[in-house]
């Protein structure tokens, strides 16, 4: 239950203030802008690293400023678990950028790749390129048995905060950033290119699980942040097959499985997975559950809650999400 919070001061008010409408463009522009500024130039990817630190910090103290349940800026025995994930899955997606120059030298038609460009604008097509394929794999992922089992443990969550945008299987984050980057690859993506995407997709993770309440207007009918993507994470199978953009929610105006309602509020109990209320909380056992036989789908069918909006067209309401 809410409680009523003391009347706050007017530097705290100013404070809370330039977090809600600043939080989001400090991100998206300022520090994907300072990224791309450090590709550019083809300093050391170690500054690449830093500002992602400074991202994830900047959004731990956005959600302590204007969170929007203060519930979930507590440790529920999973912080530890979830810094994990970070880890492996960030030394992953860089493994995989220092394996470009290896790929692009197999690759015939490298040369596809507009090297003439501007900078901010060759990055910014791989944005959009990389967010057709991962959206399609996502959405494949809520469809197709294999890769639920092991997509199921980013759904596992029942707060939500930056960190869970990096809170995946990294069998299943590796399907998803092929899918996004082969295509690039194939065309003669450069590293640097792929270096300043690679500090963008972690960015967007972190703004979009964000547990703050920012401010973002219209664009959120646009944009793939926290507002739409809490109605992804529904527990629901068939509500919460919703909303599966990473950078944008073009494709789901497309494939009409956007899905929006301002009023709604959300809480722990409308989070994680109504087919599997036991998920395993610690990172081995994450890993090893989608090999067992557990770890795929449930049979039993399960009704929504009354009340639920939903603006898509989803597959069946069950527990079955194969």
């Amino acid at each position: 239950m809410r409680t009523t919070s003391p009347a706050a001061s007017p530097s705290t008010t100013a404070l809370q203030a330039v977090a809600r409408y600043g939080y989001v463009p400090s991100m998206l522009i300022g520090l994907n802008g300072a990224g791309i500024a450090v590709a550019a130039a083809g300093a050391p990817k170690y500054w690449l690293v830093a500002i992602l630190a400074v991202a994830i910090a900047t959004g731990f103290l956005v959600e302590r400023i204007i969170p929007y349940d203060p519930e979930w800026n507590h440790d529920r025995a999973d912080g530890t678990r979830d810094r994990i994930h970070v880890a492996v899955n960030e030394t992953l997606i860089l493994a995989s950028v220092a394996a470009i120059p290896l790929l692009a030298a197999i690759v015939p038609a490298h040369q596809l790749w507009p090297h003439s460009w501007p900078f901010v604008a060759q990055v910014l097509t791989a944005i959009l390129v990389a967010d057709f394929g991962i959206t399609v794999v996502h959405l494949a992922s809520h469809k197709v048995g294999v890769l639920w089992r092991f997509h199921a443990v980013h759904h596992s969550v029942t707060r939500f905060y930056g960190l869970n945008g990096l809170m995946k299987h990294p069998l299943h984050q590796t399907v998803e950033m092929t899918a996004g980057v082969a295509p690039l690859i194939l065309v003669g993506l450069p590293v640097d290119v792929a270096s300043a995407l690679a500090l963008a997709v972690a960015i967007q993770l972190l703004l979009q699980h964000s547990n703050a309440e920012y401010r973002i207007g219209p664009a959120k009918y646009v944009l793939a942040l926290n507002e739409g993507h809490r109605f992804h994470h529904l527990k629901w199978a068939g509500i919460g097959d919703v909303n599966f953009g990473l950078f944008t929610l073009v494709w789901d105006h497309l494939m009409r499985t956007f899905s929006y309602d301002p009023a709604r509020r959300f809480d722990s109990t409308q989070l994680g997975m109504a087919a599997k209320p036991d998920y395993p909380n610690g990172y081995l056992r994450q890993m090893i559950y989608p090999f067992t036989r557990r770890g795929g789908c449930a049979s039993e069918a399960t009704t929504t809650p009354n009340g639920a909006t939903q603006t898509s067209t989803p597959d069946p309401v069950s527990k079955n999400r194969c």
